[in-house]
């Protein structure tokens, strides 16, 4: 039992970021299924390299290259697994006018405008963001907001439908099904993080991710039929920005310390 769990946990390892897992760690697509429950723990140890990064950088340099710093080394890890895909959506959504055309796009590897765009945009907005916290506060934020961002890709993995099975597409390595137990395993996850700040306000982090996944889930299923794994990325990279939003609102109130 335990070393299956170990199995599934590098299995996630492996295809959702850079993290060296063992040569002889074998393959399939029920075993990426089953280690999507991994994804927001994945999320943790992302988000402590991360916050490492950010604290010892600190110590050198202003806050605001500390914080770029931090970006870098998160985007290496994973890979930019997750900025790849919200850039494919915005070309796919940008520039195609049917279900098929958004499809073709967002498997093109070559980025366009709007991709670029939304990149640039995503990248300078989650900095402006950052930059507005209380400097011993990040750390813990950059742990949560990756764990929880991860959480809401979950969500659509467990309520949606996956709306391309096509063997000749580029399609990203992601789990298409999970059960309610690994569902729950998998916002367990998300949400520990969270009680690091020891105060209940802080599940109201929950509620602009959550309705923007929800948004998201429905506005794909009406254009292309479901979720791909670029959407997944793309609802990762949102919910990032939602749960930054979030904690300033509940700073700014004083309902989280």
């Amino acid at each position: 039992m335990i070393k299956r769990e170990i199995q599934l946990f590098f299995t996630a390892l492996m295809f959702y970021s850079r993290i060296p897992v063992p040569k002889s760690l074998s393959y399939s697509e029920n075993d990426l299924n089953c280690s999507t429950k991994y994804f927001p723990l994945l999320g943790i140890i992302v988000g402590c390299f991360v916050a490492l990064v950010y604290w010892l950088g600190h110590f050198i340099f202003p806050i605001s290259i500390t914080i770029v710093l931090s970006m870098i080394v998160g985007i290496f890890i994973t890979g930019s697994f997750h900025e790849d895909g919200f850039a494919d959506v915005c070309d796919g959504f940008g520039g195609g006018w049917t279900a098929e055309d958004r499809l073709r796009i967002m498997k093109d590897s070559r980025i366009g405008t709007y991709g670029t765009i939304g990149l640039v945009l995503i990248l300078l907005l989650k900095f402006l963001l950052l930059n507005n916290f209380n400097h011993t506060l990040i750390p813990i934020i950059l742990i949560c907001t990756h764990a929880l961002s991860r959480s809401m890709a979950v969500i659509v993995i467990f309520l949606g439908k996956y709306a391309r099975i096509d063997a000749t597409s580029k399609v990203k390595p992601i789990g298409k099904s999970i059960t309610r137990g690994e569902f729950i395993v998998a916002m367990s996850f998300g949400i520990i993080p969270m009680f690091l700040f020891l105060n209940p306000f802080i599940l109201l982090i929950l509620v602009l991710p959550i309705i923007a996944t929800f948004w998201l889930m429905k506005y794909f299923e009406k254009r292309i039929g479901g979720y791909t794994g670029d959407c997944l990325g793309a609802i990762q990279q949102v919910s990032e920005i939602c749960i930054y939003i979030s904690f300033i609102i509940l700073l700014k109130y004083k309902l989280c310390n």
